[in-house]
Protein backbone atom coordinates (compact mmCIF):
# COMPACT_ATOMS: atom_id res chain seq x y z
CA UNK A 1 0.00 0.00 0.00
CA UNK A 2 1.89 3.18 -1.25
CA UNK A 3 -0.97 5.83 -1.08
CA UNK A 4 -0.51 8.65 1.00
CA UNK A 5 -2.87 11.42 2.34
CA UNK A 6 -1.90 15.09 2.95
CA UNK A 7 -5.17 15.81 5.68
CA UNK A 8 -7.11 17.84 3.21
CA UNK A 9 -6.50 15.10 0.62
CA UNK A 10 -8.16 12.67 3.08
CA UNK A 11 -11.07 15.00 3.75
CA UNK A 12 -11.31 15.54 0.07
CA UNK A 13 -11.10 11.44 -0.81
CA UNK A 14 -13.88 11.04 2.00
CA UNK A 15 -16.08 13.74 0.81
CA UNK A 16 -16.19 11.76 -2.29
CA UNK A 17 -16.61 8.41 -1.04
CA UNK A 18 -19.14 9.42 1.41
CA UNK A 19 -21.53 11.27 -1.37
CA UNK A 20 -21.24 8.42 -4.59
CA UNK A 21 -23.33 6.41 -1.45
CA UNK A 22 -25.60 9.14 0.27
CA UNK A 23 -26.16 11.02 -2.35
CA UNK A 24 -25.83 9.22 -5.85
CA UNK A 25 -28.06 11.73 -7.96
CA UNK A 26 -25.43 14.43 -7.25
CA UNK A 27 -22.70 12.72 -7.67
CA UNK A 28 -19.83 13.36 -9.32
CA UNK A 29 -19.34 16.68 -7.03
CA UNK A 30 -18.95 20.33 -8.60
CA UNK A 31 -15.69 22.17 -6.98
CA UNK A 32 -18.86 24.27 -4.59
CA UNK A 33 -20.48 21.21 -3.70
CA UNK A 34 -17.09 19.01 -2.93
CA UNK A 35 -16.42 22.04 -0.78
CA UNK A 36 -19.34 22.02 1.12
CA UNK A 37 -18.97 18.31 2.10
CA UNK A 38 -15.46 19.28 2.97
CA UNK A 39 -16.93 21.68 5.49
CA UNK A 40 -19.54 20.18 6.48
CA UNK A 41 -20.01 21.05 10.76
CA UNK A 42 -22.02 17.42 10.85
CA UNK A 43 -19.84 13.92 10.65
CA UNK A 44 -16.38 15.36 10.19
CA UNK A 45 -13.73 15.26 12.59
CA UNK A 46 -12.07 17.97 12.80
CA UNK A 47 -14.51 20.36 11.48
CA UNK A 48 -12.83 22.51 8.32
CA UNK A 49 -13.24 26.06 7.11
CA UNK A 50 -11.74 25.19 3.46
CA UNK A 51 -11.92 27.72 0.39
CA UNK A 52 -12.58 26.91 -2.91
CA UNK A 53 -9.21 27.86 -4.14
CA UNK A 54 -7.97 25.02 -1.23
CA UNK A 55 -10.02 22.70 -2.49
CA UNK A 56 -9.36 23.04 -6.40
CA UNK A 57 -5.50 22.72 -5.36
CA UNK A 58 -5.94 20.03 -3.36
CA UNK A 59 -8.24 18.09 -6.22
CA UNK A 60 -5.57 19.01 -8.34
CA UNK A 61 -3.41 17.11 -6.85
CA UNK A 62 -4.89 14.29 -6.40
CA UNK A 63 -5.64 14.03 -10.47
CA UNK A 64 -1.92 14.09 -10.79
CA UNK A 65 -2.17 11.28 -8.69
CA UNK A 66 -4.44 9.55 -10.90
CA UNK A 67 -7.25 9.65 -7.10
CA UNK A 68 -9.29 11.65 -8.55
CA UNK A 69 -11.08 12.41 -12.26
CA UNK A 70 -12.01 15.72 -13.39
CA UNK A 71 -13.29 14.92 -16.62
CA UNK A 72 -16.64 17.04 -17.28
CA UNK A 73 -17.48 14.98 -20.43
CA UNK A 74 -20.43 12.42 -19.95
CA UNK A 75 -21.40 13.91 -16.64
CA UNK A 76 -23.77 16.48 -18.08
CA UNK A 77 -23.51 20.62 -17.95
CA UNK A 78 -20.72 22.67 -18.54
CA UNK A 79 -19.48 22.84 -15.13
CA UNK A 80 -16.25 20.25 -14.17
CA UNK A 81 -17.59 18.01 -11.68
CA UNK A 82 -14.95 15.28 -9.79
CA UNK A 83 -15.19 11.93 -8.70
CA UNK A 84 -13.03 9.61 -6.74
CA UNK A 85 -10.77 6.82 -8.05
CA UNK A 86 -9.20 5.86 -5.01
CA UNK A 87 -10.38 2.58 -4.58
CA UNK A 88 -13.62 0.17 -6.42
CA UNK A 89 -13.44 1.46 -9.87
CA UNK A 90 -11.83 0.07 -13.09
CA UNK A 91 -9.09 2.33 -12.76
CA UNK A 92 -6.77 1.14 -9.96
CA UNK A 93 -6.42 -2.21 -8.51
CA UNK A 94 -7.36 -1.21 -4.69
CA UNK A 95 -10.55 -2.89 -3.80
CA UNK A 96 -13.11 -3.00 -0.46
CA UNK A 97 -15.75 -4.65 0.53
CA UNK A 98 -19.33 -2.92 1.24
CA UNK A 99 -18.39 -3.08 4.76
CA UNK A 100 -14.85 -2.25 4.24
CA UNK A 101 -15.47 0.70 2.32
CA UNK A 102 -17.63 2.07 5.08
CA UNK A 103 -14.88 1.90 7.72
CA UNK A 104 -12.27 3.71 5.75
CA UNK A 105 -14.64 6.77 4.62
CA UNK A 106 -15.61 7.28 8.29
CA UNK A 107 -11.91 7.37 9.18
CA UNK A 108 -11.40 9.58 6.34
CA UNK A 109 -13.68 11.79 7.27
CA UNK A 110 -13.49 11.59 11.04
CA UNK A 111 -9.86 10.39 12.06
CA UNK A 112 -9.88 7.10 14.71
CA UNK A 113 -13.13 5.64 16.23
CA UNK A 114 -13.89 2.68 18.10
CA UNK A 115 -15.58 -0.18 16.79
CA UNK A 116 -19.04 0.90 18.35
CA UNK A 117 -18.76 4.22 17.05
CA UNK A 118 -18.09 3.15 13.37
CA UNK A 119 -21.27 0.61 13.29
CA UNK A 120 -22.66 3.90 14.55
CA UNK A 121 -21.06 6.36 12.03
CA UNK A 122 -21.15 3.90 9.07
CA UNK A 123 -24.94 3.17 8.76
CA UNK A 124 -25.33 5.52 6.39
CA UNK A 125 -22.68 3.72 3.97
CA UNK A 126 -23.50 -0.21 4.95
CA UNK A 127 -24.83 -2.47 7.23
CA UNK A 128 -22.84 -4.34 10.36
CA UNK A 129 -25.13 -7.19 11.76
CA UNK A 130 -23.30 -6.92 15.12
CA UNK A 131 -19.98 -6.20 16.74
CA UNK A 132 -18.65 -9.40 15.74
CA UNK A 133 -18.78 -8.23 12.21
CA UNK A 134 -17.25 -4.76 12.61
CA UNK A 135 -14.08 -6.75 14.42
CA UNK A 136 -14.11 -8.75 11.58
CA UNK A 137 -13.68 -6.17 8.85
CA UNK A 138 -11.37 -3.94 11.03
CA UNK A 139 -9.00 -7.54 11.19
CA UNK A 140 -9.32 -8.26 7.71
CA UNK A 141 -8.08 -4.41 6.92
CA UNK A 142 -5.37 -4.84 9.32
CA UNK A 143 -3.72 -7.96 7.58
CA UNK A 144 -4.80 -7.90 4.08
CA UNK A 145 -2.05 -9.21 1.73
CA UNK A 146 -2.07 -5.63 -0.44
CA UNK A 147 -2.85 -3.50 3.64
CA UNK A 148 -2.45 -3.12 5.96
CA UNK A 149 -4.81 0.06 5.69
CA UNK A 150 -6.34 0.13 8.99
CA UNK A 151 -4.01 0.07 12.60
CA UNK A 152 -5.78 -0.23 15.92
CA UNK A 153 -4.48 2.57 18.48
CA UNK A 154 -3.79 1.74 21.91
CA UNK A 155 -6.29 1.93 24.17
CA UNK A 156 -6.52 4.96 26.20
CA UNK A 157 -6.40 5.09 30.20
CA UNK A 158 -10.63 3.87 31.23
CA UNK A 159 -11.46 3.52 27.75
CA UNK A 160 -13.57 0.25 26.93
CA UNK A 161 -12.78 -0.18 23.40
CA UNK A 162 -9.46 -0.05 21.54
CA UNK A 163 -9.39 2.98 18.47
CA UNK A 164 -8.70 2.61 14.97
CA UNK A 165 -7.43 4.62 12.55
CA UNK A 166 -6.69 4.35 8.83
CA UNK A 167 -2.92 4.79 7.67
CA UNK A 168 -3.29 6.16 4.16
CA UNK A 169 -1.51 9.46 5.93
CA UNK A 170 1.40 7.68 6.92
CA UNK A 171 2.58 4.37 8.60
CA UNK A 172 1.15 3.47 11.94
CA UNK A 173 1.98 0.47 14.49
CA UNK A 174 -0.88 -1.19 14.98
CA UNK A 175 -0.53 -2.51 18.93
CA UNK A 176 -2.21 -5.74 19.90
CA UNK A 177 -5.49 -6.41 20.94
CA UNK A 178 -5.85 -5.86 24.80
CA UNK A 179 -7.30 -8.03 27.12
CA UNK A 180 -10.57 -6.16 29.08
CA UNK A 181 -10.14 -5.70 32.56
CA UNK A 182 -10.70 -8.61 35.11
CA UNK A 183 -10.97 -10.98 31.43
CA UNK A 184 -8.61 -13.58 31.71
CA UNK A 185 -6.13 -13.91 28.49
CA UNK A 186 -7.34 -15.24 25.16
CA UNK A 187 -7.27 -19.33 25.21
CA UNK A 188 -6.65 -19.09 28.91
CA UNK A 189 -9.29 -21.21 30.66
CA UNK A 190 -11.51 -18.87 33.37
CA UNK A 191 -9.12 -18.14 36.95
CA UNK A 192 -11.81 -18.33 39.37
CA UNK A 193 -9.60 -17.55 41.95
CA UNK A 194 -9.04 -14.23 39.98
CA UNK A 195 -12.49 -13.43 39.80
CA UNK A 196 -12.98 -14.09 43.41
CA UNK A 197 -10.25 -12.33 44.08
CA UNK A 198 -11.44 -9.20 42.43
CA UNK A 199 -14.96 -9.27 43.66
CA UNK A 200 -13.71 -9.60 47.21
CA UNK A 201 -11.98 -5.84 45.96
CA UNK A 202 -14.54 -4.31 44.66
CA UNK A 203 -16.53 -5.20 48.14
CA UNK A 204 -13.88 -3.60 50.55
CA UNK A 205 -14.26 -0.67 48.12
CA UNK A 206 -17.83 -0.65 48.49
CA UNK A 207 -17.83 -0.94 52.23
CA UNK A 208 -14.72 1.68 52.13
CA UNK A 209 -17.29 3.85 50.48
CA UNK A 210 -19.99 3.75 52.47
CA UNK A 211 -17.55 4.35 55.73
CA UNK A 212 -16.63 7.55 53.99
CA UNK A 213 -20.06 8.72 52.70
CA UNK A 214 -21.54 7.32 56.67
CA UNK A 215 -18.97 9.89 58.18
CA UNK A 216 -19.86 12.49 55.62
CA UNK A 217 -23.49 12.24 56.46
CA UNK A 218 -22.61 12.34 60.70
CA UNK A 219 -20.31 15.65 59.85
CA UNK A 220 -23.10 17.29 57.90
CA UNK A 221 -25.83 16.52 60.91
CA UNK A 222 -23.20 18.04 63.38
CA UNK A 223 -22.84 21.39 61.05
CA UNK A 224 -26.91 21.53 60.93
CA UNK A 225 -27.48 21.02 64.73
CA UNK A 226 -24.93 23.51 65.57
Amino acid sequence: MNIELSPHEARVIGCLMEKEITTPDQYPLSLNALTNACNQKTNREPVMELSESVVQATVDGLVKKYLVSDKSAGYGGRVTKYKHRFCNTEFGSLKFSKQEFGIVCVLLLRGPQTPGELRTRTNRLCEFPDMPAVEAALDALMTREDGPFVARLARAPGARESRYAHVFSGAIESVAEEPHEWAAPPGAAPDADGAAAALEALALRVARLEELLADLSLRLDRIGAG
